[in-house]
């Protein structure tokens, strides 16, 4: 079963592919989008090790010849160093600006050889081919690329449509455990955000879609693009609607900066303890019931996830310094931190009328249990 859904930007529109076995029918998906035969891949060691193959002769079906180049794995991988290693060997391949460059990896892959392709020749089109259900469901849509900085996460970048997204959801099955839960992590932000009926869904079917079952993940990939897209078609450039994509973001990238970007957290398991941390402060700013930021932790933690700061193992800085790192965030406008809050499940919004000393006590709280 193969679903397509269309990011119908007026000029820009591009579909998402999703369904299983996609690599190996490469060819009929990236074929009607070059103008000659070519593309060139970045990858990374532990992606290219697992399917840079299958891609290539996917490819290779209808004679698309393919480059590639491997980069190591992980977070700490977005930076400029890298940034600067792929732009150089891009142009060594001589790309042209009508050629097409392939983003085949995980979120960081994405967002780093999406943001080398905007600055390349001054934009050449790629194509995201995610493999991490992180990225199927989020950061291969909408196109958000770029780097981090020392003082904070994707704090340089540019706004760089795909061409096209291959979602195959077969490719998760080769996740670790933890990999696919922390790509839940932004699934169920979906359902968190702006559908009830979907947060429900799944609450009745996510251990199936954590246990392999295809249908089920199928339909929680589909119906979190189809929400992306929406939004981004709402709101392409993060003027408005598309900051509620960052519910539990504001405490994550805090979390994450902190934490030097390592594998102490990934980046879906700090959004899952930032929606905890959302929902409670929605809670004490009276806006939604006691027991909901308790609905949405019970979840998580069915799921086996991390639900609090408690669960990053290693030190952490004090309330205050967590709040110092929130104020990096892209969200900050005119020195005010901008909040993705909820009145429930299903209903968030944006807003920067909250008091400092409320959001210092959610965090003195929480690391109170560590």
């Amino acid at each position: 079963m193969v679903e397509t859904v269309r990011v119908d930007l007026p000029g820009r529109a591009y579909d998402v592919v999703i369904g299983p076995d996609l690599l190996a029918q490469a060819d009929v998906y990236v074929g009607p989008i070059l103008h000659r035969p070519k593309v060139t891949v970045i990858t990374d060691d532990h992606v290219g090790a697992l399917h840079l193959e299958t891609l290539k002769a996917g490819l290779a079906r209808s004679g698309i010849a393919m480059q590639s180049l491997s980069l190591p794995p992980g977070e700490a991988t977005k930076n400029w160093s890298q940034l600067e290693h792929c732009v150089d060997w891009l142009l060594t391949q001589q790309v042209e600006r009508s050629d097409v460059v392939i983003a085949f990896g995980g979120g960081v892959i994405g967002d780093l050889v999406g943001f080398a392709a905007a600055i390349l020749r001054r934009g050449v089109r790629f194509v995201q081919i995610p493999t991490s259900l992180l990225a199927q469901v989020d950061s291969s849509v909408g196109g958000k690329t770029g780097i981090n900085a020392t003082q904070g996460k994707n704090l340089i970048g540019a706004f760089h449509q795909p061409s096209l997204v291959l979602a195959d959801t077969a490719v998760l099955g080769t996740l670790t455990a933890r990999d696919f839960l922390a790509g839940y992590g932004e699934v169920v932000k979906y359902g968190m955000l702006g559908d009830a009926d979907f947060f429900e869904w799944l609450e009745k079917n996510a251990p199936a879609l954590a246990a392999g079952d295809m249908d089920a993940r199928i339909k929680a990939v589909r119906r979190s693009v189809e929400m992306k897209a929406e939004i981004v078609v709402r709101d392409e450039t993060e003027q408005g609607d598309r900051a509620l994509l960052n519910l539990g973001h504001t405490f994550c990238h805090a979390l994450e900066t902190a934490t030097g970007y390592s594998d102490r957290l990934l980046h879906g398991e700090g959004v899952a303890i930032g929606c905890a941390l959302a929902f409670e402060l929605s809670s004490r700013l009276g806006l939604c019931a006691q027991e909901t930021p308790s609905r949405v932790r019970a979840h998580l933690r069915t799921m086996g996830m991390k639900t609090d700061i408690a669960d990053i193992a290693g030190d952490l800085p004090d309330a205050e310094g967590l709040l110092a790192l929130m104020s990096q965030d892209k969200k900050v406008v005119d020195g005010q931190l901008r909040f993705i809050l909820a009145r429930g499940i299903g209903q968030a919004f944006v807003t920067s009328d909250v008091p400092r000393d409320v959001v210092l006590g959610v965090l003195q709280d929480a690391l109170k249990d560590r």
